[in-house]
């Protein structure tokens, strides 16, 4: 069976077809969050830590990490700033190892700058996963030397030089040649992570059936992992947590083996941890029986982040333990 493994200074984290769902956080991120975005410019990294032990706590395996922010204030002063290429890489940098001083999972290495990406790798101990590279020839030629460099997993999306297609064939022709162009730089398959594309189902009734039918597609013909944005499921319509809710399950039945995704939700962490019981991934039904007494805490007035917080820290996770080494650099 295909096994992706990841790592920490202190943790691994495998996805497989034959292991628990992987919940990879994706709260560290400036795009779209003014507030985080302006502490960022400003040397603050207080949400950015709440965030990471948050996530940890309510489920999290992997944290995602994404530099991409817009320093307005600092490009008024200096015009080198409205340069991702100057500004994501010493914050990648520095966001990596704020986050591993304090949390001990992996982490997942999120920009469109290949020096950020870079950066993070130079920083991260353990074995983190890349996010991302595309069928585009160039992105293509910049991120696989740097895959195989580190040797680290990448998350593979199926997207090329024509853009994003509706067509679901497409887009696993698109993962097949990023599956292949990676074995020509000596990248096995299963260190290949591919991201479908879940359409908004809002805008595509068939979205859902199209991504089901593709994972399935992807573990039969590729033997690859898979992992999504989930809420893009959910785009531009109402209680969206209860679709992604039901979606989260479905995926997980069709053999996606992760998720970006926000793990603060108590709904989709709840259907997460139902369905590992279902598929038969939590033997005897161990993690259920944890997470049943987070949501008895939430029943009696906590919110679940609190609760996860104090199972968290009752249970001893979330703290460095010594245990295993960081890898050796290539």
């Amino acid at each position: 069976m295909t096994r992706t493994v990841l790592e920490s200074k202190t943790k691994t984290v495998v996805i497989g077809f034959d292991e628990p769902f992987c919940v990879i956080g994706e709260r560290i991120n400036p795009t779209g969050r003014k507030k985080l975005a302006a502490e960022l410019e400003m040397g603050d990294f207080t949400t950015v830590l709440k965030d990471a032990l948050e996530q940890v706590a309510c489920g999290a395996m992997v944290l995602d990490v994404n530099s991409g922010a817009v320093f307005t204030n600092m490009m008024a002063k200096d015009p080198r700033y409205a340069d991702n290429n100057f500004v994501e890489p010493p914050l990648m940098r520095e966001l990596i190892l704020r986050i591993q001083a304090i949390c001990d999972v992996p982490l997942c290495i999120d920009s469109s700058v290949p020096g950020a990406l870079e950066a993070g790798l130079m920083a991260c101990e353990g074995r983190p996963l890349l996010n991302s590279v595309t069928g585009e020839e160039d992105r293509l030629e910049l991120v696989l030397p740097l895959v195989k460099k580190y040797n680290v997993p990448v998350v593979a999306i199926s997207n090329d030089d024509t853009g994003i297609s509706v067509d679901p064939d497409v887009r696993f022709a698109v993962a097949k040649k990023i599956v292949q162009r990676a074995a020509d730089f000596g990248i096995p398959a299963h260190d290949i992570v591919v991201d479908p594309l879940v359409m908004p189902v809002g805008a595509m009734g068939s979205a859902g059936q199209q991504v089901f039918t593709l994972v399935r597609r992807l573990r039969d013909e590729l033997g690859v992992n898979t992992t999504c944005g989930a809420s893009n499921i959910s785009f531009g319509l109402p209680h969206r947590h209860g679709i992604n809710a039901a979606f989260l399950p479905m995926a997980i039945g069709a053999g996606m083996t992760s998720a970006i995704m926000n793990p603060v939700r108590q709904v989709e962490m709840e259907a997460i941890r139902a369905a590992n019981f279902l598929m038969n991934h939590d033997a005897n039904g161990g993690e259920w029986i944890r997470f049943s007494r987070v949501l008895e805490a939430v029943e009696g007035g906590r919110t679940f982040a609190e609760a996860s917080s104090e199972a968290a820290a009752a249970g001893g996770r979330g703290g460095r333990s010594g245990g295993r080494a960081g890898r050796a650099r290539a």
